[in-house]
């Protein structure tokens, strides 16, 4: 069976778009604990949102640095 190709643009397309999307999470939700520290930390809910933030950078850095090593490897 002959199976088609992805344009490799667009295969590249795919797999950045949801990395920018992290980014741009972590973004807002840094965004929202300085917005709202006061009421976070009144609530006790401070720690959750930092603990989520810490969690997201390094997933987000080392999705980004995985991806550029493969493009650069010229797997991707």
């Amino acid at each position: 069976m002959n199976q088609t190709k992805i344009n490799p643009a667009v295969l590249r397309l795919l797999v950045i778009f949801p990395n920018v999307l992290s980014y741009i999470l972590l973004l807002g939700v840094i965004i929202y604990i300085i917005t709202n520290f006061a009421g976070l930390k009144a609530a006790n809910a401070l720690t959750f949102w930092l603990i989520l933030v810490v969690i997201l950078g390094p997933m987000a850095i080392y999705t980004t640095y995985s991806i550029v090593k493969r493009i650069k490897a010229g797997v991707l």
